[in-house]
């Protein structure tokens, strides 16, 4: 059995009632990591206040208060420091602020702490692409792929298309064209639409690339499916960005 993240064993473990009280620190339990069971060794104060603070840190980084998140995250490290929860939402941070680099270095950390976790593998990856580090984002997204299960069709299509778009710029023509055609619109994800407004941007025909993508948005209404989708083709540069990038040559 796979052990929990630390914020997920505290909360599962926080009373249920005022009479209910959190494991005694230094106890034991089950399945635990060795940063787990360290965590668990702290009074419980400091365990509900590291909690308190990541929780904090993560409602700011969804309202996109970046700084704010950042400070959370800080007072939550000075309770413990090895919590790969807090390098990996840190790391998220650094992407918000364009800061790859460092945001590569902490999810390297996240990684260590957690080497299991496809969650940060995923992000790891999604760094170099970014970076347009296009084989070593394809590596890790394929190892990513593999580690996803497969009724998880939200997260198993997005990896698929930016494996996709990885096989394109190394020049793996047929592979790439392969995964272009795999799914069709019946498929339950943006996939088949905006596999072929690329292979439509690839071409030159900008206003079909168009029609695709708007095609999808009809089709997927909810911005919370789209947005991933609409991301990465901003990445690849596909979709000129607040940040300026031109379309991909």
């Amino acid at each position: 059995m796979k052990a929990l993240p630390i914020v997920a064993l505290l909360l599962s473990s926080l009373p249920l009632s005022t009479q209910a009280q959190t494991p005694a620190a230094g106890a034991s339990q089950p399945s635990l990591t060795p940063e787990q069971q360290a965590f668990f060794n702290l009074p419980e104060e400091s365990r509900k206040q590291f909690v308190e603070n990541f929780q904090e840190a993560n409602r700011f980084f969804q309202q996109k208060r970046i700084f704010e998140a950042m400070d959370a995250l800080d007072k939550a490290e000075k309770i413990f420091d090895r919590s790969a929860e807090i390098f990996n939402l840190r790391g998220s941070c650094f992407v918000e602020m364009r800061a790859f680099d460092k945001a590569a270095a902490v999810y390297e950390k996240a990684a260590k702490l957690a080497p299991e976790n496809v969650s940060i593998k995923f992000n790891i990856a999604e760094v170099l692409f970014v970076t347009k580090q296009w084989q070593k984002s394809h590596d890790l997204f394929f190892e990513v792929l593999s580690r996803l299960p497969a009724q998880n069709t939200t997260m198993t299509r997005l990896v698929e298309f930016k494996i996709l778009l990885c096989k394109k710029k190394l020049g793996m023509k047929e592979e790439a064209q392969a995964l272009t055609e795999k799914y069709d619109y019946q498929d339950d994800s943006p996939y088949y639409y905006y596999a072929q407004a690329a292979k439509e941007y690839d071409a030159g025909n900008d206003p079909q690339a168009e029609q695709w993508l708007a095609m999808g948005t009809r089709i997927f209404r909810d911005p919370n499916v789209l947005s991933p989708w609409q991301d990465t083709m901003i990445e690849y540069g596909y979709i000129k960005s607040f940040y300026g990038n031109d379309l991909v040559k």
